[in-house]
């Protein structure tokens, strides 16, 4: 019986721990290969989402550039410069998952001038930043979103404020615009808000908040913490 136990205990342990190790490897293997899934997921949906941003706004540029080319030609190259930035940074900058802070309120500048000119006596715009950490990175064409949407969905004769404040590298956006107070169903104010709430979840999941109201006017609130 001692020989036996002997024998027993000689072989089993070896052959209980071996197969313990072969578990914990092949558990680590799947966990890897469900991180790499989720990983190119995040990926997929994330370009998804930004080729959902990129047409529209080159879009209204191009269609701003149009306008000024009859109304004051001698300006227009100017315009055109700045579509030449814009196009660099939606084609090759926003490739990466965060670019440089200072690189996407230049792409939000030459926007809001866009804009300005394209709505010029009809909409008063109130444009006001402030950044006090210098080298931070962010999630490209995000603030974007909410800035377009102002302008898409504001009325003739009103205002639209914006306000971007960046402060021990917490950075909060906000957006204020008059709309139609007879539209009830808001829903269609909010589908790009709705895609740009899926892209922060993935690139800043419990480091955002984001928060739309509509009562008199739309406000829209994004606070991230920045990298």
């Amino acid at each position: 019986m001692k020989c036996l136990s002997d024998y027993l205990w000689q072989t089993l342990v070896p052959l209980i721990f071996f197969s313990f190790i072969w578990m914990l490897f092949r558990f680590l293997d799947e966990q890897k290969q469900k991180e790499d899934m989720i990983k190119q997921h995040t990926e997929m949906e994330l370009k998804f989402l930004k080729s959902q941003i990129n047409p529209h706004v080159l879009f209204n540029n191009l269609n701003t550039i149009y306008s000024y080319s009859i109304e004051k030609p001698t300006e227009t190259p100017e315009l055109i410069l700045m579509l030449s930035d814009n196009l660099k940074h939606v084609l090759y900058d926003s490739n990466a998952q965060y670019v440089d802070l200072d690189k996407e309120l230049q792409f939000l500048d030459n926007y809001i001038k866009f804009q300005k000119i394209r709505t010029e006596g009809v909409k008063q715009i109130n444009y006001t930043t402030s950044i006090t950490s210098n080298y931070l990175k962010i999630g490209p064409l995000l603030l974007i979103t909410i800035i377009e949407n102002a302008f898409k969905h504001s009325v003739l004769n009103s205002v639209i404020s914006i306000e971007i404040i960046e402060n021990n590298n917490l950075l909060k956006c906000t957006c204020i615009n008059d709309f139609e107070n007879k539209i009830t169903d808001t829903t269609q104010f909010k589908i790009g808000l709705i895609n740009l709430e899926k892209r922060l979840q993935l690139l800043y999941p419990e480091k955002h908040q984001f928060v739309i109201e509509n009562s008199d006017k739309f406000k829209v609130v994004l606070t991230l913490h920045l990298v």
